[in-house]
């Protein structure tokens, strides 16, 4: 029987089971293999959905509850000072895995000399709005 595309193509469908570190009816946690910080973490669902407009609403609600259960985990394990939280929703928004996959990026004290803008610094030109 041949696999499904999806498992041939995708990066997400068909992870190997170890580098799952939540697990519910409708998505997973891994760690992202590329991290930007300790602890970098990616909140998936297991349908395979490029966007997070695709996904029902029980699917939505559920990936976030994963999203806070690995916020507190990540609490518990590396105490950092903050998160950034983002997905890329389509090649025009930088998302080069067409599996809809959720960004929780642990933030520490001194990880950058400013941190302020957050996410906004993916236009460096229109991130320091305060000044």
């Amino acid at each position: 029987m041949e696999a499904p595309r999806n498992l041939l193509t995708c990066a997400f469908c068909g992870l190997a089971k170890t580098r799952i570190v939540l697990d519910s009816s409708t998505g997973f946690v891994i760690r992202d293999a590329f991290p930007v910080s300790p602890g970098h973490s990616l909140i998936i669902p297991k349908r395979h959905v490029g966007s997070l407009f695709e996904l029902e609403v029980n699917e939505q609600l559920e990936l976030l509850m994963l999203l806070s259960d690995a916020k507190s985990a990540l609490d518990v394990e590396l105490q950092p000072k903050g998160y950034n939280v983002g997905i890329n929703d389509g090649p025009a928004a930088g998302q080069t895995v067409p599996h809809l996959h959720i960004h929780l990026i642990p933030r520490f004290t001194g990880d950058l000399p400013d941190p302020r803008g957050g996410v906004r610094w993916i236009f460096p030109d229109k991130a320091r709005y305060w000044s």
